[in-house]
This record gives structure tokens, C-alpha cells and sequence, in this order.
């Protein structure tokens, strides 16, 4: 039996650690026909679910006490079982599908689609193709996916009147299906930084970025929140998972937020919220975002221009609602002696940023993204190793442990995007996307805020029930050119869909970032999931914000920095009102008409416009002057000495 096991390790590992090698070739050498590439792409990862995820193990919970993550891993499970026989014969099967494509890859790319009938091997290699793909996905992420795409098979033959051999051969026999540029992206795009953060965690980047954010803030009114904000946001710029970030992160920060007063609860909630965003955190953000930049036809460099206004709100947002939560408790930070001082912090592991710049200035001189990847990760282990006090522990086993690590990590993504290859196939062979955009303007009556609440709603519930790529990618498909008929800015529209995609992992009653955080910090998951939506309230508007005021996503790119500063330093002011209503305190304690006044003046501060700016900052100077001038010390019961 031990035998068995060692051999079993020894088989993933190999399998492992070679497609990753693989993938690091292609990123150098450049990608060879999307046929092949794909394919391979897929076959080890179709290999790799089959070998991890046997088929004798339920799936329907984590193994061994483990926590399902929001792209389908198992973090903290052990190895449940071996792979039976039927997985086996599961490889087999999809090595043989994906090999027949390679050897008829000529006649293939040439032939008539829809014209020249397919063969009777090619329709029945198509449906066992497809069938493992479904299988593949339901193992790595569970049924919601597989499920939707089945629904989406069935709608092409019983509603639309496909023929058979028509859908098989979209999806098994095209780049429109499974093997479409959804699938590309995984290939080409994320699992390089996937790899990349995995060489990152393996040289001790997380030890710094705690480090770094305790020396900045863990002093100040409930600095061990602070310190889950920052850190969070730096390691979601490598994780890409807020899962995976609660799970590195939240062991640390938690206890610390609870042994400095913060109630269980809101500290599972800061932590699920802050690990959240890292997937809208430049310069590494989620994997949907390189689908969109696939999608629109722009590099990926753009897309986190973008992306770095609203990412800097959320967290603005999520920083001010731990200050007030902090300051209307009475919490203190943590003591001086235990907190590493920032110089120190920078002189023994400061250089580990060094990887990160060099996939940014990369990106920035506009080499390819996998290309900056690769450089970014081929200097990990160097970096590490030019300091005695980051050199301990570094070896070829580390690379080896990595090169798994990046591969495990990334099978999930490459499942979700092959199965919704299904979906996009079935959309392109039918024309589904023109009927449901009528369906949504017709819903919302040619109004688009009424569309983008649609369509919001519509993103929190696909993201229950599946990771946030293909949640972003039916989405994409269904819901966006309805926005965009409406007049929403084509980047805006895709950016409002993919910040809701995201912010399901918080919104009850399927947050997975806070079923973690709550684990770890042994709080009741309603509490816990309602407390992130208040901490993270900011999240659910900036999307908004950035449809009616584009100059947040600097659309006109520098030439108008001066209306996205404003519209910043507005919003920003706009979001810390928001927090300070909801958490009930300002300068002291909020009496509940300030808090209403709050609320308010967030609303127009958030709104685009100089009157509605004005106004909002009209009703905050009046709370300001009411609180520091006219009534400091608030009614009775009110305020921290009250308490």
C-alpha cells in the first residue's frame, strides 16, 4: 500500500512538474497551433483532475477537513484515495480524443464546417470528448458549471433544433467550442502567473508582505485589520484566489484582529473581503481578466490600467470601514515591541518585490504577458537568494515543489474554461446572445441602470455556484451587449460584469472567501457573510460608479489624467462617507441622523457631477462641524467613552 502511494505521488508529481515545463518552453519559445497548444494544455490537466480527484471520492465536500476554494482547489485536504481503474481508463480516453485531433489536424483546419459531414469515429470520440470534459470539471470545481453547460447542450438540440452532428462538431471538431479562446487564455496566459505566484509563495513573499503591511499600520486603532487590508491586497497581486489568500493571509491576521478586540465575525469578514479584491489588484489580477482582455482585443497592460482606480477604491473603502469599526469600539493596534520596524522589514526581504517590478516594467515596455511572467518567475529563485536572511530553505527542491504547485493550481481554471468553451460554443452555433440581450432590454425597459441591477444580480448568482471566469464568461456572453446597447462604454461593461463575477465569494449564502475566513476564525457564517457585504458595501457601487464616470477607468488614458484625479479624490471621499454611515463613526460615535447624512452625501459624492459633489460635500461638512464643534462628545451613549 505505501509502495502504491509513493508510486502514485511520484506519477502526479512527474505529470505535474512537466506541464509546467512545458508551458514554460511555449511562454519562450512562443506557442505553436492552437490545435496542439490547446490540446496538450488540456490533456495534462484533464490527466492531472483524473490522478487528484478520483473517481471512488465524493466531491460533494473537501476531503479531510479541507476548504473548497473559489476556482474549484482543496486547500488543507489530504489525499483522499488512489485513482481506481476508471480513472485510469478516463486518461486513456481523453489522451486518445485530444491525439486524434493532432493526427487529423490538417484535414481538419481545412475542411468545410457545417458542410462536409463529420465521421462516425469523429461524433463518437466527440460525445466521450465531451463527457470527460463535463466529468473533469465536476470533480475540480463541482456541478454547478457542468451542469449550466448541459443545460446549454440541451437547449441547442431540444430548443434551437441543432442537428446532433452539428453540435459535436463545434464543439470537438473547432476553435468555436472546447478547444475556443477561452481555453487559449488558460494556456497561454494563466497559468504563467499562476506558476509564478507559486514560485513567489515557495521563496517567502508572504512572510513579507505581513511584515511589511505590520510595520506600516499594526500600531494604529485596529492596525491587525489594516494589516489583513494591505497584506491581502499585495499577495492578491500574486494568488489570483481569494480562497487561497484567506488561507495564507488569515491564519495570521485573524488571530491577531480577534486577540486585539476585533468581534470573530467581522474579523472573518475583513479578511474574506481584503482577499476578494486581490482578483481586481494590478499589476496580477484574476483569471477572468485575462479573458478580457482576450475578449476585447488589448493588452493585457490595459486592462490593469483599468482596473487600478476601482481596485484602489475597494480597498480605500474596506480600509476606512476597519478604522471606524476600530475607532467606535475602542480597539488599540498592536504593541510597538511586536512590530517589525519597516527599514528592517526592507533590508532583509525587501528585494523580493524585485519580481513583481520586473513583470511590471516588463508589461509596461509591452513584451507579451506570459513573456513578463516568465521573466518574473525564472528570477524568483535568484532573488531569493542574493540574502542570507531569504536564502534559507532555497533549493531545486523548491523549484521542483513549485513547478507541482503551479500546475495543481492551475487545473481548475483550465477546467472552468474548457467546460465554458461549451457554452460559447452553443451561444455562437444558435444566436442565444441576440435573444437574451432582447430579452434584457426588454426587462429593463430601455432603461440601463435597471439593465446594470439585472445584471449585477445576475453575476452574484452564476458566481455561487461557479468560479469567477465562467461566471464572467456567460456573463460576457448573455448580459453585456444588452449594457452596451444601452450606451454602458464597451471596457466599462466588461469590467461592471467582472466585478460582480468577483464579489459572489462574499455575498451570502454562497461566499466561499468567508466560509474560510470564517472557519478560521470560528464565527457564525450568516454573521460573518453579512458583515462582509456592510465591510465591503463600497464594492458593489464602484461598479456604478465607473458606467456613469468612465474617467475611473481612464478610458482617454493620460491625456485627461486631471478628471480621473477628480473623479478619484471624489469617490474616495465619497467612500470613506459610506464607510463611516455604516459603521456608525466619524470623528466620534454617529448619532443615526449623521449616519443617515452620511449615507447621503456618499451617494453624491459617488455620483459624477460637480453639483452632486458639492452638495455631498456641503451635508459632510455639516456632520464635521456638528461633531468636532458643536456636540464632541455626542448624546448620551454615544461615543468611545461611553463604552
Amino acid at each position: 500500500m505505501l509502495a502504491a502511494n509513493r508510486i502514485a505521488k511520484t506519477v502526479i508529481a512527474l505529470v505535474a512538474a512537466s506541464m509546467s515545463l512545458y508551458h514554460v518552453y511555449v511562454a519562450f519559445t512562443g506557442a505553436p497551433q492552437a490545435f496542439f497548444f490547446r490540446g496538450t494544455h488540456l490533456l495534462f490537466a484533464m490527466a492531472l483532475v483524473f490522478l487528484l480527484y478520483p473517481s471512488l471520492v465524493r466531491r460533494d465536500k473537501p476531503a479531510a477537513g479541507g476548504i473548497r476554494d473559489d476556482a474549484g482547489g482543496i486547500y488543507g485536504a489530504a489525499a483522499p484515495a488512489r485513482a481506481s481503474w476508471l480513472d485510469w481508463l478516463c486518461i486513456a480516453a481523453s489522451a486518445v480524443t485530444i491525439i486524434y485531433i493532432w493526427m487529423e489536424h490538417e484535414r481538419l483546419i481545412t475542411r468545410f464546417v457545417y458542410v462536409e459531414e463529420p465521421e462516425n469515429v469523429e461524433l463518437v470520440l466527440g460525445v466521450v470528448f465531451v463527457a470527460l470534459v463535463l466529468d473533469a470539471t465536476r470533480r475540480v470545481i463541482g456541478w454547478a458549471l457542468p451542469v449550466t453547460a448541459a443545460i446549454f447542450l440541451g437547449y441547442a438540440y431540444f430548443v434551437a433544433h441543432m442537428r446532433f452532428e452539428q453540435i459535436v462538431e463545434i464543439m470537438y471538431l473547432t476553435t468555436e467550442g472546447i478547444f475556443g479562446p477561452t481555453l487559449g487564455v488558460s494556456a497561454a496566459y494563466v497559468i504563467m502567473f499562476v506558476l509564478f505566484g507559486a514560485f513567489m509563495e515557495r521563496t517567502g513573499v508572504g512572510r513579507l508582505f505581513m511584515d511589511f503591511a505590520l510595520s506600516l499600520t499594526g500600531h494604529t486603532a485596529g492596525g491587525p485589520g489594516k494589516v489583513s487590508v494591505i497584506s491581502s491586497s499585495l499577495f492578491g497581486t500574486v494568488s489570483g484566489s481569494a480562497v487561497a489568500n484567506v488561507m495564507v493571509d488569515g491564519p495570521i491576521t485573524i488571530p491577531l484582529m480577534k486577540r486585539s478586540g476585533f468581534r470573530p465575525a467581522f474579523a472573518a469578514a475583513v479578511e474574506a473581503t481584503a482577499s476578494t479584491g486581490g482578483q481586481i489588484m494590478p499589476p496580477i489580477m484574476g483569471a477572468a481578466a485575462f479573458v478580457m482582455a482576450e475578449f476585447l482585443a488589448v493588452p493585457y497592460f490595459q486592462v490593469t490600467i483599468w482596473a487600478i482606480i476601482p481596485a484602489a477604491l475597494f480597498y480605500v473603502a474596506i480600509f476606512f470601514a476597519v478604522h471606524f469599526e476600530a475607532k467606535r469600539v475602542g480597539l488599540l493596534g498592536v504593541p510597538r515591541s511586536e512590530i517589525p520596524r519597516l527599514g528592517q522589514v526592507m533590508r532583509e526581504r525587501g528585494h523580493l518585490f524585485i519580481p513583481l517590478v520586473v513583470i511590471l516594467a516588463g508589461l509596461i515596455e509591452g513584451y507579451s504577458a506570459p513573456y513578463c511572467a516568465l521573466a518574473g518567475t525564472l528570477s524568483c529563485i535568484p532573488v531569493a537568494m542574493l540574502r542570507k536572511s531569504t536564502r534559507a530553505g532555497i533549493g531545486w527542491h523548491t523549484v521542483w515543489e513549485a513547478l507541482q504547485d503551479g500546475a495543481k493550481n492551475s487545473i481548475s481554471v483550465a477546467l472552468a474554461c474548457a467546460c465554458a468553451g461549451i457554452i460559447i460554443g452553443v451561444i455562437a452555433l444558435t444566436g442565444a446572445a441576440i435573444n437574451f440581450t432582447a430579452v434584457v432590454v426588454d426587462l429593463s425597459r430601455d432603461l440601463l441602470p435597471l439593465a446594470l441591477i439585472l445584471t449585477m444580480l445576475a453575476g452574484i448568482v452564476l458566481g455561487m455556484g461557479m468560479p469567477t471566469t465562467p461566471a464572467y464568461i456567460v456573463m460576457v456572453s448573455l448580459l453585456v451587449p444588452a449594457l452596451i446597447k444601452l450606451g454602458a462604454p464597451i471596457p466599462a461593461a466588461h469590467m461592471f460584469a467582472f466585478y460582480f463575477a468577483i464579489l459572489s465569494a462574499i455575498t451570502p449564502p454562497v461566499a466561499l472567501a468567508v466560509y474560510a475566513a470564517a472557519g478560521l476564525a470560528k464565527a457564525n457564517l450568516w454573521e460573518a457573510g453579512w458583515a462582509a457585504v456592510r465591510v465591503g458595501a463600497a464594492g458593489f457601487i464602484v461598479p456604478f460608479m465607473f458606467i456613469y464616470e468612465p474617467a475611473l477607468l481612464m478610458l482617454n488614458g493620460w491625456a485627461e489624467w486631471h478628471v480621473s484625479l477628480l473623479a478619484f479624490i471624489s469617490a474616495t471621499i465619497g467612500c470613506m462617507c459610506l464607510a463611516a454611515g455604516l459603521h456608525g463613526y466619524l470623528l466620534r460615535e454617529n448619532r443615526t441622523w449623521e449616519r443617515v447624512l452620511l449615507v447621503a452625501a456618499a451617494i453624491l459624492l459617488i455620483k459624477p457631477g460637480y453639483i452632486s459633489d458639492a452638495i455631498g460635500l456641503a451635508i459632510l461638512a455639516v456632520v464635521i462641524v456638528n461633531q468636532k464643534y458643536l456636540n464632541p462628545a455626542g448624546a448620551a451613549g454615544y461615543g468611545p467613552s461611553a463604552k
